[in-house]
C-alpha cells in the first residue's frame, strides 16, 4: 500500500491518513481471519447432531472424578483457574493439566484403584465373551455399575474392598464363572501419578468450589508421560439455529482464547519445542488427521480438515496481531505510539526493528521446520 513503508506526498497514500483510519486497516486483516474462522466454525458444527455441554450427565462406573466430589447435573464454570465457557475450553484446560504426584494412601486412591480393578475384571470377562446377547449384558453392566457406586460411597478402605470383591463374585456368578480367589487388593504406595485439579461447578444455582479433583490417568506403552481420560459424560445442546449462531461465536471465541493460553503457555514453560509446529509440521498432522477421519467416513476426513484450517485461521489472525515487530500488531503499536505522543517514530528507526523482527521471525520458522523434520525422520 502507497505510504506504507515510505513517506509519500498523495494525499490519499496510507502516511497521510487520520491514525485511527491507519489502525483499522492494519487490524482488518486478523479481523478478517476471525470472520473466516467464524465462517469455518459454523460449516463444522452444521453436519452435528447435537452439540456437548460443560453440564454432566452421568459418570462411567470407573470414574475417578465421581470420587473426588463432582456430581450429576454440575455445571463446569472453572477449571485450573481457566473460566470454562464452551466444550472447547473444558477440553483445553483438562488437556492442559500437568500431572502431579499425589498422596497415595488416601482413601480417594483407595477407592479409584478398586473401581479400576473392577473395571479390569469386568472389562476382561466381556471381551472373552464375544458372542454375549444385548440382555446380558446390560444386566451384567448394571451389576457392575451397582457395584461401582457402592465403592465410591464407601466410608473407608475396608468397606471398599469388601462391596468392590462381592461385585466380582456377583459378576462373575452371573456369567457361571468359578469365584475369583484372588482379588486385586490396592496397594497403599507413598505417591501415586494423577491428574489432579480444583474446580468451579454450578450447583443447584450456586458457586461450588472442588478442591482435589481426579481424572482417570493412563500409562501409556512406549511413553513416559501418562495421559487423562475422561470419566464422565455432558448433557447434549439441542440443534437449533439459535443453538448453531451461538455455539459459532462461543466456540470461535474459545479457539482465540485456547490460542492466546497456549502462547502464554509457550512463556511460562508449560509448553515445549514438541509442541510447536511449523509449515511441516501442520503438513504432517493434517495428513494424519485425514487418515484416521477416513476409517469413518469420507465427510469426517473433510471436517476434520475444515476444523484445522479454523484453528489455523484463527491462530494466525491472534498471532499477528502480537505486539511483535514486523507483525500487524507490532504496527499497531507504533501507530497507538504516534497517537499517544503526537509524533510519529522515525521511519529509519521503524525499518530497522521490523527489519530485526522480521528478521528473527525468519529464525524461528527455520528453526522450528527443521524441528518438524527431524520429528518425522525418528517417527515422531
Amino acid at each position: 500500500m502507497e505510504g506504507e513503508d515510505e513517506d509519500s506526498e498523495n494525499p490519499r497514500s496510507f502516511n497521510n491518513a487520520k491514525i485511527y483510519k491507519r489502525m483499522i486497516i492494519i487490524i482488518a486483516g486478523a479481523f478478517m481471519n476471525i470472520v473466516l474462522g467464524l465462517v469455518l466454525m459454523m460449516i463444522t458444527l452444521l453436519p452435528q447432531e447435537q452439540f456437548a455441554s460443560n453440564t454432566v450427565s452421568s459418570f462411567a462406573p470407573y470414574s475417578y472424578s465421581a470420587v473426588s466430589g463432582l456430581q450429576p447435573d454440575d455445571e463446569i464454570v472453572n477449571i485450573n483457574g481457566y473460566a470454562v465457557n464452551t466444550s472447547t475450553d473444558f477440553s483445553f484446560a483438562l488437556y492442559t493439566l500437568p500431572v502431579q504426584e499425589v498422596d497415595g494412601t488416601s482413601l480417594e486412591i483407595y477407592k479409584q484403584d478398586c473401581l479400576f480393578s473392577l473395571y479390569r475384571h469386568y472389562a476382561g470377562i466381556v471381551n472373552d465373551n464375544k458372542d454375549i446377547s444385548d440382555e446380558d449384558f446390560n444386566e451384567s453392566y448394571k451389576l457392575w455399575e451397582e457395584g461401582a457406586k457402592q465403592v465410591r460411597e464407601a466410608k473407608d478402605k475396608e468397606t471398599a474392598l469388601s462391596v468392590a470383591s462381592k461385585s466380582v463374585d456377583d459378576i462373575d456368578t452371573f456369567f457361571n464363572l468359578e469365584l475369583s480367589k484372588d482379588y486385586p487388593v490396592p496397594q497403599n504406595k507413598e505417591t501415586r501419578s494423577r491428574f489432579r485439579t480444583d474446580m468451579k461447578v454450578r450447583r443447584n444455582g450456586e458457586i461450588v468450589t472442588l478442591k482435589d479433583v481426579d481424572f482417570v490417568t493412563v500409562k501409556n506403552e512406549g511413553s513416559d508421560k501418562p495421559s487423562l481420560q475422561i470419566d464422565f459424560y455432558v448433557k447434549p445442546i439441542e440443534k437449533t439455529f439459535g443453538t448453531v449462531i451461538g455455539q459459532t461465536f462461543s466456540q470461535t471465541v474459545s479457539i482465540v482464547r485456547m490460542v492466546w493460553g497456549s502462547l502464554i503457555g509457550i512463556f511460562k514453560g508449560q509448553f515445549g519445542l514438541n509442541d510447536l509446529a511449523g509449515p511441516v509440521g501442520l503438513a504432517s498432522t493434517i495428513t494424519d488427521v485425514a487418515s484416521e477421519s477416513l476409517k469413518t467416513s469420507f465427510s469426517s476426513a473433510v471436517m476434520s480438515i475444515v476444523y484445522i484450517m479454523m484453528v489455523i485461521t484463527v491462530n494466525l489472525g491472534v498471532v499477528n496481531m502480537l505486539p511483535f515487530p514486523a507483525l500487524d500488531g507490532g504496527r499497531f503499536l507504533f501507530l497507538l505510539i504516534e497517537g499517544i505522543f503526537r509524533k510519529p517514530i522515525p521511519r529509519k528507526v521503524e525499518a530497522i526493528v521490523n527489519g530485526i523482527g522480521f528478521a528473527l521471525l525468519l529464525i524461528l520458522m527455520a528453526f522450528i521446520s527443521l524441528h518438524d523434520i527431524w520429528k518425522i525422520v525418528v517417527g515422531g
